[in-house]
């Protein structure tokens, strides 16, 4: 009987602990489950300045109205037309050089001298033999018998006619009537008729007796003696010096060069297929390795009549103006040439064109969103988009950042 109450005791001891034990489960699961809520409710709910998506961050360019400019791009090289060797013209000893490497001269300023000794007496000496013979024909004069005039023009008819014919040949070879021989033909009709009538009786005289031939010589002394002092024919910088002072120099040798970079020149190569479309007095960009980063300006000065066969180009030459000097003839060139203008567009950048659907598109900021915005595109070149619907001039369009926006995305524009 005891045995029994004993195990009794035990089962029910068992049992209340396994209530017990099962009641303080369920009152901590009730627990978990009241605090769970609260504790998501209180992490899903940030400070309000995180809790909004922040605004993306974008560069706008806005739309205007503008030329639109097409171009073509073509290699080049520099040169320039005043690139002369200047030679002596007459030989001698080097009296004195007036430049040196690099020096700038201006036109008309005096580069070398010659020793003009020699030249002098020979002008000296032909001046002696002009006065001779002009002193001889002036005693024939005084000597000759007072009744020998020369006729007049209105007293012999031929002399008159001949006058005419040459004038009228004169007339006709300026207005491409006749040619050369025909109007040297009607003057030595007329040159006859003077001798004839004795109106160029002095001057045969005067070849008789020598003088005509001394005035000549007289002048070609005095033209040598005037070539012993050289020059510079135009402004520029002497180089290839090759001659020093004291040196004997003959006739044709080569001094230096001179040259003259404040107005160059760039042959550009346009295909047969563009050349059409290049006009003179069209602008043009050019570019140099040497000076990355900066765009000179230049003109289309002029357009070659023919095409080289070999690579089916064109010549195209542009004017530059280079008062720097800090390009050189023989550099290498990248031009742009503008070709077509269509003035008074409204165009945006190409970077802010998106295609989406096979349609153009662009993103317009308002009210810091990004408005989706199909447009309808015209003309265009490399850098602009003409649009013929879709934005107005003035509307800020995003060029940068803008490639997954989406329609009313919150932006904010960046320089």
């Amino acid at each position: 009987m005891a045995q029994r109450r004993k195990t009794l005791f035990i089962t029910a001891l068992v049992i209340i602990i396994i209530i017990l034990a099962a009641g303080g489960f369920w009152l901590s699961k009730r627990k978990a489950t009241e605090e769970s809520p609260a504790a998501e409710k209180q992490s899903a709910s940030p400070p309000a300045e995180t809790q909004s998506v922040a605004p993306i961050s974008v560069k706008v360019a806005v739309a205007e109205i503008k030329d639109l400019e097409k171009r073509i791009k073509s290699p080049g090289e520099v040169y320039t037309e005043k690139n002369v060797v200047l030679k002596a013209e007459v030989g001698g000893i080097l009296k004195k050089l007036y430049v040196q490497e690099g020096k700038h001269v201006r036109q008309g300023e005096l580069l070398v001298e010659l020793d003009d000794t020699p030249y002098r007496l020979k002008l000296e000496e032909a001046e002696a033999t002009r006065l001779k013979a002009l002193s001889e024909l002036l005693l024939d004069r005084l000597f000759q018998e007072p009744d020998l005039t020369a006729p007049k023009m209105e007293d012999n008819t031929d002399l008159k006619k001949a006058q005419e014919a040459y004038q009228k040949a004169e007339k006709a070879y300026r207005d491409g009537l006749i040619s050369q021989a025909e109007l040297e033909r009607a003057r030595l009709d007329y040159e006859l008729a003077q001798i004839g009538s004795g109106l160029k009786r002095d001057e045969i005289i005067a070849s008789s007796k020598g003088l005509t031939q001394a005035e000549v010589n007289a002048k070609i002394a005095r033209l040598d003696l005037e070539k012993t002092r050289i020059i510079a024919p135009f402004s520029g910088i002497i180089t290839a010096i090759k001659v020093a002072p004291g040196e004997t120099i003959e006739a044709g040798r080569e001094l230096f060069t001179l040259v003259d970079v404040s107005q160059l020149k760039i042959t550009a190569k346009v295909l047969e297929t563009e050349v059409s479309k290049v006009k003179v007095g069209r602008e043009a960009d050019i570019r140099f390795s040497a000076f990355p980063g900066r765009v000179f300006k230049g003109t289309v000065v002029a357009v070659s009549p023919v095409i080289n066969k070999e690579d089916k180009t064109c010549s195209v030459f542009i004017g530059l103006e280079n008062l720097a000097e800090e390009i050189k003839p023989g550099m290498h060139a990248e031009i742009e040439i503008v070709t077509e203008i269509f003035p008074g567009r409204l165009l945006v950048p190409q970077a802010a064109v998106l295609v989406r659907g096979g349609r153009p598109l662009v993103f317009v900021v308002e009210n810091g969103l990004a408005k989706w915005r199909y447009i309808q595109t015209g003309q265009e070149n490399e850098q602009l988009v003409e649009v013929l619907d879709g934005v107005k001039e003035g509307e800020p369009v995003i060029v940068e950042g803008h490639m997954t926006l989406a329609h009313d995305s919150a932006v904010r524009i960046v320089e």
